[in-house]
């Protein structure tokens, strides 16, 4: 989330300073020559009409490279301490900047390759342009992570079934929608459930949706794990 990024703004504003340790090499990123790589704490790039975020916003991160094929196609190797505490969230970001009643449609499809172990989620989120309101959707997760908030019951939207949780970190309200069994590959009606938030349990008003972002929230990946965006995009009109 800043000038340089618009990636968890708030959280970045509220991280210590970090002490990286030595960057792995670029080796790490995959075997096909990417178009683009870097293990710089902030990197970001423009391809095909994304962002792509390195992101390590955490404080006792320890070292993370990104790179991709393309806007849609990329991924990160982290290896970042037992520690407990989120470490990352590198991403894409896709801007949106319409309110939620001029959308006519919001939709995504995701497609990842994730580690069985460490402790992450993959996840949507999405902003506000004044950053008053998160909303995360999290379509899996692995090991001791879990939402901020109190657990505000079960629906189904948007084509997913998810627990819903509701808090505040301080600086922004979070809506976080946790996906009941975890996922690799499919499609999320993103715009119902930004009503469902608007209109159904007026938590918010009529916002205009900044960015929509896709990425894993690190906690740990010690001995260096490996998460690929096989394929994402973000439509809307």
């Amino acid at each position: 989330m800043a000038s340089r990024t618009l990636t968890r703004v708030t959280k970045a504003l509220l991280a210590p300073a970090l002490a990286l340790g030595a960057t792995v090499g670029l080796a790490s990123a995959p075997a096909s020559a990417a178009v683009w790589n870097s293990c710089d704490q902030w990197a970001q790039t423009n391809l095909n009409g994304y962002t792509l975020y390195n992101n390590i916003w955490g404080g006792g991160a320890g070292s993370q490279c990104i790179w991709a094929n393309s806007g849609t196609n990329w991924g990160v190797w982290a290896n970042h301490p037992n520690t407990g505490g989120i470490k990352s969230y590198p991403n894409q970001t896709k801007a949106i900047n319409k309110s939620i009643t001029s959308l006519g449609s919001l939709s995504s499809s995701y497609n990842v390759s994730v580690p069985s172990s460490g402790a992450y989620n993959t996840s949507y989120d999405i902003w506000d342009t004044d950053h008053d309101y998160e909303i995360m959707l999290w379509v899996n997760k692995i090991g001791p992570v879990g939402p901020i908030g109190t657990s505000q019951g079960s629906v189904s939207l948007g084509g997913h079934s998810w627990n819903v949780f509701k808090g505040t970190n301080g600086s922004n309200e979070v809506f976080s929608f946790i996906r009941t069994s975890n996922s690799s590959s499919g499609t999320v009606n993103i715009l119902p459930i930004l009503k469902w938030i608007k209109d159904t349990k007026r938590w918010m008003g009529n916002e205009t949706i900044g960015d929509v972002q896709f990425g894993y929230e690190v906690t740990s990946s010690s001995g260096g794990l490996n998460f690929t965006t096989n394929n994402l995009t973000v439509s809307s009109s």
